[in-house]
């Protein structure tokens, strides 16, 4: 009975495999979910999506499978309701706010609630819209689509209106994570851990449990055994423009500066603003008089050293290709030599754009400093992360 939901799994881009859904069934066959929508949904996802990636192409999917229950006719409903009385109600509690349950309660309670449904279901003949007693779209009635009652049952009705349904039969809570949408912090750290590296270094403090077990079989006595720690031993630069154009993406910026601090042990950042030039700062509070020559860096750290640009490259083109061109202070030597500099002492190098890809042949800038960066330019995607981590890899 599943085979279409598989079916449209597939159709909808989801790699899951034969051996994933037939993993599927035995958990079904288990009996590890029983009338509980929420938990049939999870070990659907649980088991047959690998990439979070792909969440958002399992809940289309997932939705076209079981999507219709207006279409379900009044003996079908009267069989289904008699079935999980005791799951919708706590269902419907654990979802409801208190004032929500005292209105329910004081018109006689869920049970009185379903039992009214029941009734007018059996009694109803053929479709209605705009009453206030049938189960139909746009009244008033506790019961139906798209209409308006301070307690009600859903059933049909594609999103929420008024959020005050005791219980929606057919509402699902999806969450967007195509890998065509912007970042969040959480979603930054799992596309940055595939830049990882593990490397033991320190003292030797961790318990190593395999020695353990060796050496005490070896020696006959409890043998305890360390090492070093395990660390992320890759070495990351981060340069942030900051200010002007960039200031609609401070809130993104910021997700990917915590991901990077939590993800990186070694994690230089550093700002700029529009192009790099021969200083750049830690502290935009003290841009103007606590500046790092860029020099420095250049010098300070190897070519082992990962760098990654993070900015919207929209500026003058004078900005990047003439002395004295910057906006803000007159730079001896013009920003695209400073880049190529930046380019060839860290050969591993991306620069991350916030603005859409489909906008950035419409701006010289931009495409002025993807070609200085080989065209590594990555769009601020889940999907544009992952071809940069492969290029910084």
């Amino acid at each position: 009975m599943f085979l279409p939901f598989f079916a449209r799994l597939r159709q909808e881009g989801v790699p899951v495999s034969l051996r994933e859904y037939l993993a599927f069934l035995e958990g079904m066959a288990a009996g590890l979910v029983t009338y509980d929508v929420d938990g049939f949904y999870h070990l659907a996802r649980v088991v047959m999506v690998k990439d979070e990636r792909h969440l958002d192409r399992f809940d289309r999917a997932f939705a076209a499978a079981f999507n219709g229950l207006e279409t379900i006719t009044a003996d079908q409903v009267l069989d289904a309701i008699d079935l999980p009385r005791d799951w919708l109600e706590k269902l419907a509690e654990r979802h409801m706010t208190a004032e929500e349950r005292a209105q329910v309660a004081a018109l006689g309670g869920f049970e009185a609630l379903m039992d009214t449904l029941r009734k007018r279901l059996a009694e109803q003949k053929g479709r209605h819209q705009g009453g206030s007693k049938w189960v139909g779209t746009a009244g008033t009635s506790p019961f139906g689509a798209y209409g308006y009652n301070p307690e009600g049952v859903r059933i049909g009705q594609g999103e929420s209106r008024h959020q005050r349904a005791v219980k929606v039969w057919d509402r699902r809570e999806f969450r967007n994570l195509d890998d065509s949408v912007e970042l969040g912090t959480r979603n930054i750290k799992v596309a940055l851990r595939r830049l990882r590296r593990w490397a033991r270094d320190g003292a030797e403090q961790e318990l190593d449990l395999e020695g353990t077990i060796r050496a005490t079989a070896d020696h006959g006595w409890l043998d305890v055994q360390t090492r070093p720690e395990r660390r992320n031993a890759v070495k990351v630069l981060l340069f942030l423009d900051i200010g002007g154009s960039m200031d609609p993406y401070v809130k993104v910026l910021e997700e990917l500066f915590s991901a990077a601090r939590s993800e990186f042990k070694h994690l230089a950042p550093f700002y700029f603003h529009n192009c790099l030039y021969e200083g750049v700062w830690r502290d935009n509070r003290r841009r103007w008089d606590d500046q790092t020559p860029t020099m420095d860096l250049l010098r300070t750290y190897g070519s082992d050293w990962k760098c990654i640009f993070v900015g919207d490259a929209s500026m003058s083109p004078y900005e990047i290709l003439h002395a004295g061109g910057a906006n803000e202070h007159w730079n001896p030597e013009p920003g695209k030599l400073w880049l190529e500099r930046a380019c060839a002492q860290w050969p591993r190098h991306l620069w991350i754009n916030p603005m859409p890809e489909a906008h950035w042949g419409y701006t010289q800038s931009t495409r002025l400093i993807r070609d200085i960066f080989s065209n590594r330019m990555v769009p601020m995607t889940l999907d544009g992360i992952a071809r940069g981590i492969r290029e910084l890899r």
